[in-house]
């Protein structure tokens, strides 16, 4: 690998220093050349012209930062490459790690949830004092083994495939990161197979389904509100429990959300329904939550299924279950798959796939195909 200081001019006139990781090319299927570079902005600025004597201060200072770092940076690649350990990163201890890691994702109430359950886990199998140094390919095994074999639910069950391959994941990401900050001088996540992750059924309501439950009282407003307009946007929770008012944008007769993912940190342009819309109300002070009131919880989670209960649906319906009946409902309303991946934030096309699977028409079509039978008993 090439580690390189470069710097790039902004509109501004400043420089930009930046350090190029390259990593070499490919050839791909057309036959060509592809160049596989990383970058990591420094955020490190110089003059481009500097004309004061206080500039060519900050130039020299900045420039010698840079040139530190990026001899940190070839230290590290080295440490790595050659297996040198960080003898006092080494030291520390693997679960301490772990627990840091998990307090991390605690404003993501999901993701949170998978960490600490698999923090759970890793208590039974791993020493409060196995530090760092005592990691290795045998040790990820073992892990992997547990969680395959050992392992139960609250309810004394074996682990479903998903969870298998949520919480060794989980578990691997640790081992990256600690990689990448230096406590191991080898990537062991990159040694061991990961799970292999079952088709999950995606629960959603039919048009009908979510029309009864639109004329069906639900104990508590704001978490009607949100769910319909979860169902009429395809928004997760996690993005409209943040939602804002300086997020709503009102154009003419048109709407649209601009917010930033909680999930995957990309920023999102979603055009919304007049409908979804008027379901919002009327506009509040910018820093306003939109959908103020509503919380996470058992008390609305058990008051989905009331909720269902009451509409006449016999189905476990959850809040995600909205984002579903999203995707099913444009699909089968003529919506391309492209353009429902887009408006779902799916960074893969193949996870906006399940839901074609669900609407395929021709498969529905096959159902008739065979003509009715005479039957007597």
């Amino acid at each position: 690998m090439l580690i390189t200081l470069k710097q790039k001019k902004l509109k501004d006139g400043r420089l930009s220093l930046y350090i190029e990781y390259y990593k070499g090319s490919n050839i791909d299927a057309n036959g060509k050349r592809i160049h596989l570079r990383n970058f990591e902005y420094l955020k490190i600025y110089l003059h481009e012209n500097p004309k004061s004597v206080s500039e060519k201060k900050e130039n020299k200072e900045n420039l010698k930062l840079a040139e530190d770092i990026l001899s940190i940076r070839k230290a590290e690649y080295i440490q790595g490459k050659f297996n040198i350990k960080n003898t006092a990163k080494a030291k520390k201890r693997f679960l301490e790690y772990f627990e840091e890691r998990t307090k991390e994702k605690q404003d993501s109430v999901n993701n949170y949830g998978n960490w600490f359950s698999t923090l759970h886990h890793l208590t039974k199998i791993v020493p409060k004092n196995l530090l760092f140094e005592d990691i290795d390919e045998n040790f990820v095994k073992k892990v992997k083994n547990y969680i395959d074999k050992n392992a139960k639910t609250k309810s004394d069950l074996p682990l479903s495939k998903n969870s298998k391959y949520s919480y060794f994941n989980k578990f691997k990401a640790c081992l990256r990161s600690a990689f990448d900050e230096g406590y191991l001088s080898i990537n062991y996540a990159s040694k061991v197979k990961s799970f292999e992750q079952a088709e999950s059924q995606r629960e959603y309501l039919t048009f009908d389904e979510l029309q009864s439950l639109a004329k069906t009282k639900c104990k508590y407003p704001v978490l009607k509100t949100a769910f319909l307009f979860s169902c009429l946007s395809g928004l997760r929770w996690s993005d409209i429990n943040t939602l804002t008012w300086s997020e709503i944008r009102d154009e003419g007769e048109i709407s649209r959300v601009n917010f930033r993912q909680e999930k995957t940190d990309g920023v999102e342009y979603l055009y919304i329904s007049g409908q979804a819309r008027e379901l919002l109300g009327e506009r509040q002070d910018p820093q306003d939550r939109v959908f103020r009131g509503l919380k996470y919880g058992m008390t609305y989670n058990t008051e989905i299924i009331r909720w269902c209960n009451r509409a006449g649906v016999a189905k476990h319906i959850t809040f995600h279950s909205a984002r579903h009946t999203n995707a099913v409902l444009l699909l089968e309303n003529g919506a391309d798959i492209y353009t429902v991946s887009k408006r779902l934030g799916h960074r893969e096309l193949r996870t906006t796939q399940i839901y074609a699977k669900i609407v395929d028409s021709k498969m529905k079509e096959a159902a008739e195909m065979i003509p009715e039978i005479k039957i007597q008993f």
